[in-house]
């Protein structure tokens, strides 16, 4: 799969994440907290959500491991597609 269908699998599956409707263009700039305001649970979440998508196991741990040794934790759209595309 290419880095732009991931990414617009990825935004279809956040723009109506949860219950919780986000009316805002989700690009690759889009960060997870301080724009969509999700939590960190939430990116649990959306692993297991993506891994379903996918049907298959993703390395979630190192992705999170990589953003929480970095001093801005917040997860970009295109960091996650970028993660998803190396491990699809």
């Amino acid at each position: 799969m290419t880095e732009p269908e991931i990414l617009n699998d990825v935004a279809r599956i956040l723009a109506d994440f949860q219950g919780r409707e986000y009316l805002g263009t989700i690009d690759r700039e889009t960060r997870f907290f301080a724009d969509l305001g999700l939590a960190s649970i939430d990116a649990v979440v959306l692993g297991e959500m993506l891994q379903d998508h996918y049907g298959r196991p993703l390395p979630f741990g190192e992705l999170m491991g990589e953003i929480g040794r970095r001093e801005d934790r917040d997860l970009t759209i295109g960091e996650l597609t970028a993660f998803l595309s190396r491990s699809l």
